[in-house]
């Protein structure tokens, strides 16, 4: 009979595409999980993995099996997940996915929350870019992740809690940089700085302006916020960065300065996304108002500091 633990060593395989990484993954012995990726392809009557010395390919049936695969593994997660409903909020271990352009700026602000009222519970980051978590809550490697949207989740569950608008961060010798408030079409004519293809932040700014990618100057494309920042401090151009983001950012810099956005918003919408399926949905429904609350108490802190 075809086991739980075949299908997770022949998914690590597929993975690492290498025996001996895929053992350590698995921590087993390479001739233990050697033997039960053969005793799977032998019950099967089929050829997973074509491997020789230098490397591991996956044959047009194996892509099928594995497929299926993960399918089996995400759905016994599921039913282990179903007691879930029955336990305390955030009892049971939880996998959250973030992406690069809110996990440094939202988690700082929300973790401590999230621990002070639940200081046992167990939360796994794990920062990729979008689409790489979308495929990881479908096959199961997650429970969740937010995402900025609009973004692409058909046959997802997305679970809204917070929406923000972008500001146009530039040097304080722009010309723009004496404007309360700036339009996308004011733009046009700067050297716009944004991060490169792959990042969904990049179409959310470039909508939120109304502007055409063709439009920018791709040459000075950043990696990061962070690269962005540093790019228009010295004066290469100017960049657009979510209000989360700014304290962290821009901190104590004196050359730069923050003009917010004059187009409609909000810019962009943060969510939590989970499978149709996935049983710990009340869990992730109660994590997201922890960090909706966590935030909104950042917001009244602000709001008392302006003041005073």
């Amino acid at each position: 009979m075809i086991s739980l633990k075949q299908l997770n060593y022949a998914i690590a395989v597929d993975k690492q595409r290498h025996f001996k990484r895929a053992a350590e993954e698995c921590a087993v012995s390479q001739s233990a999980l050697s033997t039960a990726i053969a005793e799977l392809e032998s019950q099967l009557g089929l050829q997973i993995f074509e491997r020789n010395n230098k490397q591991v390919l996956v044959t047009v049936q194996g892509m099928r099996v594995l497929a299926k695969a993960r399918e089996v593994v995400a759905g016994v997660k599921d039913l282990y997940r179903l007691s879930e409903q029955e336990q305390a909020p955030l009892s049971l271990p939880l996998s959250l996915g973030v992406i690069p352009t809110i996990g440094p700026y939202l988690l700082p602000q929300a973790l401590p929350w999230v621990r002070e009222q639940h200081p046992n519970s167990q939360i796994t980051i794990i920062e990729e870019q979008s689409a790489v978590l979308v495929d990881k809550v479908r096959n199961g490697e997650l429970d969740t992740a937010i995402l900025a949207l609009p973004y692409p989740i058909e046959g997802l569950h997305a679970f809204e809690f917070w929406a923000e608008d972008f500001y146009l961060v530039t040097h304080r010798a722009d010309a723009l940089a004496g404007k309360t408030r700036v339009a996308g079409k004011q733009l046009r004519d700067s050297r716009l700085l944004l991060l490169k293809d792959g990042h969904c932040l990049k179409d959310h700014a470039l909508s939120a302006c109304r502007l055409p990618a063709s439009e920018t100057d791709q040459a000075l494309a950043g990696t990061s916020l962070h690269t962005l920042i540093q790019m228009a401090a010295g004066r290469l151009g100017s960049t657009l960065v979510p209000e989360m983001a700014l304290d962290a950012l821009l901190g104590s810099n004196r050359e730069l300065v923050a003009i917010p956005l004059q187009d409609p918003g909000p810019h962009r919408r943060l969510a939590f996304i989970t499978r149709l399926n996935y049983a710990g949905v009340p869990n992730v429904e109660y994590l997201k108002g922890l960090f909706r609350e966590a935030l909104l108490k950042k917001d009244s802190s602000n709001d008392l500091k302006n003041r005073s």
